[in-house]
């Protein structure tokens, strides 16, 4: 779906089981050269309350392959350029406000769920834009070195819900990373789910049973919160 008041091209798919009042976002988020359906075929195995959203990246590599930044490959290893990222993430900022008005969404309760380049997105938008996520699920991807130091406000991120998914025999992010991702959100008042799974750069159904009962899980307890307020 597009037309001009969205700034990124996306599927969309409106929740199949209602709770009262405005339905729960999740916004998907893909890989790199990949597109909006890639994630998109998921959407039956989550929670139906969800109004599923998955978002086209907004830089083109060739018909039907986006990135969210280009990468650099050099022999001193990947490099990208931070003013992409930064634009990416800025981009997905608008993105969200315009989905959310959009399709009547409840603003508060935006999850990010993204694969490998998708989800360094989600972790980034989420920690530089602290009250903006109610949760992120970041699968096969890593914290961008450059983000901790972009954090306006760590006390604004206190008890955010993060599952982090990293397959042990991932050989485009290794696992180190996976590890060292776990180690730098330990370091922030965030709260972590980190699993290891035995695949390699991909989403199991294993690791997506997990992810899904998670998600339920979120939504379940902010429904329980809302009636006790």
């Amino acid at each position: 779906m597009s037309d001009h008041t969205f700034s990124l091209f996306h599927q969309a798919a409106p929740p199949k089981s209602g709770l009262e009042g405005k339905p729960p976002l999740l916004l998907l988020l893909h890989g790199y050269g990949a597109n909006e359906d890639d994630l998109f075929s998921l959407a039956p195995y989550l929670d139906e309350r969800f109004m599923i959203v998955s978002a086209r990246a907004p830089i083109t590599l060739q018909p039907a392959s986006y990135a969210w930044f280009n990468l650099g490959f050099t022999p001193q290893g990947i490099v990208v350029k931070p003013e992409e990222v930064e634009g990416s993430r800025k981009i997905l900022h608008k993105f969200i406000g315009e989905i959310v008005e959009t399709y009547q969404c409840d603003p508060n309760a935006v999850y990010l769920m993204g694969f490998s380049q998708g989800a360094m997105m989600s972790l980034s938008v989420a920690l530089i834009y602290p009250g903006l996520a109610a949760g992120v699920v970041a699968m096969s991807g890593r914290l961008m070195p450059q983000i901790s130091s972009k954090i306006p406000d760590k006390d604004a991120l206190i008890g955010l819900p993060i599952f982090v998914a990293h397959g042990e025999n991932d050989a485009v992010i290794p696992i180190s990373q996976g590890r060292d991702t776990r180690a730098k959100l330990s370091e922030l008042p965030v709260d972590l789910t980190y699993r290891e799974y035995e695949m390699g750069h991909e989403i199991s159904y294993e690791s997506l049973e997990d992810i899904a009962g998670w998600l339920k899980d979120r939504l379940d307890h902010s429904s329980a919160a809302t009636i006790i307020n």
